[in-house]
């Protein structure tokens, strides 16, 4: 890194609201509170740990119970296969232990699906969608919007097709729930630049993930310009960092840091995607 001074300096009061630790069923780099060791030692404010088969509720609880860390744990549930897929009371149930986020389905999503399994998968499903058999929204749709509100938590697009993310953020942002369209870079769940832009202003949060550029689903010149066409008032930064054969989630997001610095954006717009944001998500 070429600025780690000015790095170290913007991760203090930073939030990561994608890791992925164990205990997970995938083989993962980190565990929850080597995770939260790290994020102290760099004084972030706080870290969102999610698990694509079960609620991270429990784990957090415990986490901020426990151990004396400033940083904190958040925790999500995703809604995939083992939950019931599109279930308002898995949620609920996540909800009224601390969850702060709900991924619609990703690993498990019938778009997702179409590429192929992922590596770690271990278990055959058919896919999920957020349509009816007649290709209406599905009823437990609209429950599951009334409980993320109920609680002022945060809808995510996860793995979804973009004509379903663009009718989930219209509907959430209708019914006045904060929502999230999940990694838009990602090869599985990639979308145009002009989508995005139009996503982001219904009011939705966009998610810039690290492991997007650093894998190669998106260049760096285009990855710099759509923080900036999009703007950094409605993005987040994330890593979904965590698998075993990358570095550790908080050095990347240093990396992310030090990208942004190389390419001219101030302290403040940094800020903006790694403090501000993220905080108006999950307070």
């Amino acid at each position: 890194m070429k600025n780690i001074e000015k790095c170290l300096n913007l991760i203090k009061g930073a939030y990561d609201l994608h890791v992925h630790s164990t205990p997970s069923h995938i083989k993962r780099k980190i565990d929850d509170i080597e995770l939260l060791e790290m994020a102290e030692k760099y004084q972030m404010a706080g870290v969102m740990i999610k698990n694509h088969y079960e609620s991270t509720a429990g784990r957090a609880e415990l986490l901020n119970k426990h151990f004396n860390f400033k940083t904190k744990a958040f925790s999500g549930i995703v809604l995939n296969s083992p939950v019931g897929g599109i279930n308002p009371y898995a949620a609920e149930s996540a909800l009224k232990l601390g969850a702060k986020f709900v991924w619609l389905p990703t690993r498990d999503a019938l778009h997702c699906l179409k590429y192929g399994n992922m590596e770690g998968d271990f278990f055959n499903r058919e896919g999920i969608t957020i349509f009816d058999s007649d290709g209406n929204l599905k009823s437990s749709f609209f429950e599951l919007l009334e409980v993320i509100k109920k609680y002022n938590a945060v809808l995510a697009t996860g793995h979804i097709s973009i004509e379903e993310s663009l009718i989930v953020c219209q509907e959430a942002t209708k019914f006045g729930v904060k929502t999230v369209l999940t990694h838009p870079d990602w090869k599985r769940t990639k979308f145009p630049l002009e989508t995005q832009k139009k996503i982001s202003d219904m009011g939705v949060f966009i998610e810039k993930v690290w492991a997007n550029f650093e894998d190669g689903d998106i260049n760096l010149e285009d990855f710099i310009e759509s923080i900036r066409v999009i703007g950094p008032e409605k993005i987040f930064l994330t890593t979904d960092r965590g698998q075993y054969n990358r570095d550790y989630p908080i050095n990347c997001y240093l990396m992310f840091i030090d990208m942004l610095i190389e390419n001219n954006f101030s302290d403040e717009e940094i800020k903006i995607m790694t403090s501000y944001n993220p905080y108006k998500l999950i307070k």
